[in-house]
């Protein structure tokens, strides 16, 4: 199974799981708790973003202000977002998984993760410098004695 049917799968079968799960709870503890839950999870969310990402940022600028690669950063940005998102959207299952992405010791062993199994290291490879005929050229200079 590739990632794009992975996630056509995972849009179809979530929000169904979703409302399911938001009708079991609204059925145990009743409807407006329920949804003072959901629209608390969404400000918890977005403080959550706010201040997981300027942290975020502030680590890159230290990183390239000592001379290193960002290369964790750049890879915690993008969880970030996602995890922001995640959280805004209402349902307890993607608050869970937006909560996983913004809690900096497992967004870190996730990117961790992510570098050590050439996920990120593949995609790149992309971009990478093809040699061309001027790579095989010496410049020097010439003179001629008569």
């Amino acid at each position: 199974m590739n990632i794009v049917q992975l996630l056509f799968l995972m849009v179809l079968i979530v929000p169904f799981a979703e409302i399911y799960l938001l009708l079991q709870i609204g059925g145990t503890i009743g409807a407006l708790p329920t949804i003072v839950l959901v629209v608390f999870t969404a400000i918890a969310g977005t403080y959550l973003l706010k201040q997981q990402g300027l942290s975020t940022y502030r680590q890159f600028q230290q990183s390239l202000a000592q001379g290193q690669v960002p290369a964790y950063e750049m890879i915690e940005g993008p969880i970030i977002l996602l995890g922001g998102v995640l959280l805004l959207t209402p349902g307890f299952i993607t608050d869970i998984l937006g909560l996983i992405c913004l809690i900096p010791a497992l967004r870190r062993r996730f990117a961790q993760y992510l570098i050590e199994n050439h996920f990120i290291q593949s995609a790149a490879q992309g971009f990478q410098r093809r040699s061309t005929a001027a790579d095989n050229v010496l410049e020097g200079e010439f003179h001629k004695d008569d």
